[in-house]
């Protein structure tokens, strides 16, 4: 079992941007060619992925931090169980106002969980049809 400061530390670490994940989904657009704008700070949520002719911007979650109904996501720490249900709550709750507020001003967004990393050529053809579609 880790020390509260080692756990401390380790959160700490965890990073907003240019994560793991979303490198792999900006690295897997770009071989295909597309252009994008990142974490637009003008939009509500920061988003990951912003095509802003298209209208349309990409969110990649982390399953942990935003809640997934995965196996990873639906895991909580056993220390301080309170507090991490209550922050992944928050953190689902303000992900969905910025999902609303964003469609209300006319913005199409695309979610994509961690766990859906696995299956590229799966994702790939999701986002492919993603960017495709004609606004509403």
């Amino acid at each position: 079992m880790e020390s509260p400061a080692t756990r401390s530390r380790t959160m700490q670490a965890v990073k907003s941007k240019n994560t793991a994940p979303e490198l792999f989904v900006r690295r897997l657009l770009h071989a295909r060619g597309y252009r994008y704008r990142l974490h637009r700070s003008d939009l509500p949520g920061c988003p990951d992925l912003v095509f802003c002719r298209r209208q349309k911007v990409i969110f990649v979650h982390g399953c942990f931090w935003h809640g997934h109904t995965c196996a990873r996501g639906g895991r909580l720490p056993k220390t301080n169980a309170d507090y991490w249900k209550q922050k992944i709550g928050r953190n689902r709750a303000r992900d969905q106002r910025n999902l609303s507020a964003l469609q209300a001003s006319g913005w199409a967004v695309l979610v994509i969980w961690e766990c859906e990393l696995q299956a590229s050529e799966t994702l790939i053809d999701r986002i492919t049809r993603f960017l495709s579609e004609k606004a509403v």
